[in-house]
């Protein structure tokens, strides 16, 4: 055997073990492969996602300081410093407030989102103008819940007895102190079911509280109105109603600045050290139902509230443009996510995945117009910064695949444990007992006991080694019951021979026609005698090949056959020598054979043709009778020892050999004998090497 043919061998032997790893190893990088293909696709959908929200961002952030909130923040960035009380003033994105209008002041102060929000739903908005020319006024308005409002009757010494505003304003070092009871608008009374309107007249505060001489405010003007409806439709006598106000609150410095025109500058720039502080006082009490110091105010809209639309690596600049540029107001940065951590491997396998555009950073400007001036509002963002959103989503399933991988490997190293170990060893140990035996004791080679077990393969194991003892078994009952039947042939084939060999000399002429048939008996006892068994003894039978003229042969077979019981077989002479390679006697037995067949199976009366053809250095006799058809599964078995279409044909004197006989015979004698179905019977077709 060749290098080749082993290795060739060798990968045969270890096909169904490879064909186990390959699947296992495809899983395995199929599950990597599909892990790759699916985060790659989610990297370049991540990308494309960031850059779609990256200018919805700025989108959003740019309508959002477009707004009057967001003018608002933009025109008070001292906002963002310091405590929220006491209440500082704000510069408004209008230039006054129609204070007057209660309407007008509640839709200015909502849109322009300057209200500092109170328990107990209030709300107060301390503001100036835009406009320095419209008055160095500080505006106050806001809304409370309270019962009732009782006004102050005019000509009356105290203002105690009504509901009144206590405002402070610090500049300066300057402090400004107005007391602001509640006076009803002509003859309106407050009743149950009826809205009050009324002026919020402002004095100075006195420490003596006595008000008889004291001539309110000029300038100090506000209003003050209560709905008609409770605020709790199922409260009953006293219920609280919205109050709404709004005051007018004049600062003199503030207002003789406007007159220096050298150094006129709006809004003020110590704005953010104002201090404003509104109280509102019930009736009879100092303890106010409403105070803007209090703790638990909550801020209007700030610039920092920008920061939770910022993705980690986008930041956000605000400054101002024009002569009046400066610092920047803010910058800020999106906050990197509290919760989830990234894995190193797979953060740098995410940058390392080829997306479709290379562009990684991003920048979006936008300007926005105040009264104020303009304000250029700058996002800048990176790409990559999706790559860590995808890590942490990534780092969080990733035990998923490990997990699919950690099912293949254990499916793989349990098969490999389990079954394929010890098919490996069982095909090995079968390999060696083959090699190194080749008689009956190299089953004993074959040790299979260990690998006994419940399972299929231990139950294979356990089956291939009780077939292993019925084996040597049986073949120890066959090799004696071949020792029987050699002693039996022997014997047989000694009594036959001394009759065969008187007859012979009986007809010991040539021309003798028994002659011929008692030399076939003789050669069919020399072909079996000392043999275990006929077929080893058809297969070992050694055939004198030599020139035989076929076309007389079988004129003589088929005017010899009636001798044989065969009637009606008929042959058309050529009437010329056709010599072919063969041995005689053989042949004969083999036509014998065919035809004996051809009688058993024809039609009654039908006769049995046998045509010679020639070809390209071969010679072909078909023998055909009329009769039924060979099944199809049949066509191939009926050569092989042992096949009778009867299941008792040994015990009718058939054995299944003679077909076995004339195919062995013909390929000795380096022929073939084929059978084909025709239309209305069956033809042998027998093919010999013509001799030159």
């Amino acid at each position: 055997m060749s290098m080749l043919q082993r290795v060739v061998a060798y990968l045969a032997s270890i096909r169904l073990r490879s064909l186990f790893r390959a699947i296992f190893l495809a899983l395995s990088l199929a599950t990597v492969a599909l892990a790759l293909v699916v985060l790659r696709e989610e990297k370049q959908q991540a990308f494309d996602n960031y850059r779609e929200g990256f200018r919805k961002t700025g989108d959003q952030i740019a309508a959002r300081l477009r707004h009057p909130t967001g003018q608002l923040a933009l025109l008070n960035p001292q906002a963002e410093s310091g405590s929220l009380v006491p209440l500082r003033p704000m510069l408004l994105p209008y230039a006054a407030l129609d204070f007057d209008d209660p309407a007008k002041v509640r839709n200015a102060i909502e849109m322009a989102g300057c209200l500092v929000q109170y328990p107990h739903d209030a709300a107060l908005c301390v503001a100036i103008g835009a406009n320095p020319w419209a008055g160095g006024f500080i505006y106050a308005a806001g809304r409370l819940q309270s019962p009732a409002l009782q006004p102050h009757p005019r000509g009356e010494r105290r203002l105690d007895q009504a509901h009144r505003l206590r405002v402070q304003v610090n500049l300066r070092g300057e402090e400004y102190r107005w007391l602001a009871p509640f006076e009803l608008d002509g003859e309106l009374t407050p009743d149950r079911g009826k809205s009050l309107r009324g002026r919020l007249t402002g004095f100075v505060e006195r420490e003596d509280a006595d008000y008889v001489q004291t001539r309110p405010v000029r300038e100090f003007r506000g209003w003050a109105w209560q709905a008609a409806e409770c605020s709790d439709p199922q409260a009953g006598e006293g219920c609280e109603r919205e109050v709404f106000y709004s005051l007018r609150l004049p600062v003199d410095l503030l207002r003789e600045a406007l007159f220096d025109k050298k150094r006129l500058q709006w809004p003020p720039p110590d704005l953010a050290d104002i201090r404003v502080h509104v109280q509102v006082l019930p009736p009879g009490s100092e303890t106010p139902v409403f105070d803007s110091n209090d703790e638990a105010a909550r801020a209007p809209f700030l610039l920092s509230e920008l920061q939770p639309l910022l993705l980690p690596g986008e930041s956000l600049s605000i400054r101002k443009l024009g002569a009046k540029a400066g610092p920047e107001l803010i910058h800020l940065r999106g906050s990197e996510a509290a919760n989830g951590e990234t894995s190193p491997l797979i953060g740098g396998l995410i940058r390392r995945l080829p997306v479709d555009d290379d562009i990684l950073a991003l920048e979006s400007r936008e300007e926005i117009s105040t009264q104020n001036g303009r304000y250029e509002i700058l996002l800048s963002g990176d790409v990559r910064s999706a790559n860590r959103i995808l890590a942490r989503v990534v780092t969080r399933v990733s035990w998923f695949v490990a997990a699919m991988l950690g099912a293949v490997f254990l499916a793989w190293f349990m098969i490999e444990l389990g079954i394929i170990r010890r098919i490996a060893m069982l095909t090995r140990r079968v390999v060696a007992a083959q090699r190194s035996a080749t008689t009956a004791q190299g089953l004993d080679l074959l040790k299979v006991e260990d690998l006994r077990s419940g399972d299929e393969l231990g139950i294979l194991a356990s089956c291939l080694h009780d077939l292993q003892r019925r084996v040597r078994e049986d073949m120890a009952r066959e090799k004696i019951r071949a020792e029987q039947e050699k002693d039996m042939w022997h014997a047989v084939g000694h009594e036959i021979m001394s009759p065969l060999q008187s007859l012979l000399a009986l007809h010991g002429e040539e021309g003798d026609p028994s002659r011929r048939y008692i030399e076939r008996m003789q050669q069919a006892v020399r072909v079996l005698y000392g043999s275990a068994s006929p077929s080893e003894a058809f297969e070992t039978t050694q055939l004198q090949v030599e020139p035989l003229d076929i076309d007389a042969f079988l004129q003589a077979v088929a005017g010899n056959a009636p001798c044989a019981g065969l009637g009606q077989v008929e042959y058309q002479p050529r009437g010329e020598p056709l010599w072919v390679r063969a041995d005689e006697y053989p042949l004969e037995d083999v036509v014998t054979h065919v035809l004996k067949n051809a009688e058993r199976f024809r039609l009654p009366d039908s006769p049995i043709d046998i045509h010679l053809d020639t070809s390209e250095g071969r010679a072909h006799i078909a023998i055909r009778n009329h009769g039924p058809q060979i099944p199809a599964d049949m066509l191939d078995k009926i050569f092989e020892y042992g096949v009778s279409d009867q299941a008792d044909s040994a015990a009718q004197g058939n054995r299944g050999q003679g077909l076995f006989v004339a195919k062995t015979y013909m390929a000795k004698m380096g022929g073939t004998i084929t059978v084909r179905n025709v239309d209305d019977g069956v033809e042998f077709v027998l093919s010999l090497l013509r001799a030159e």
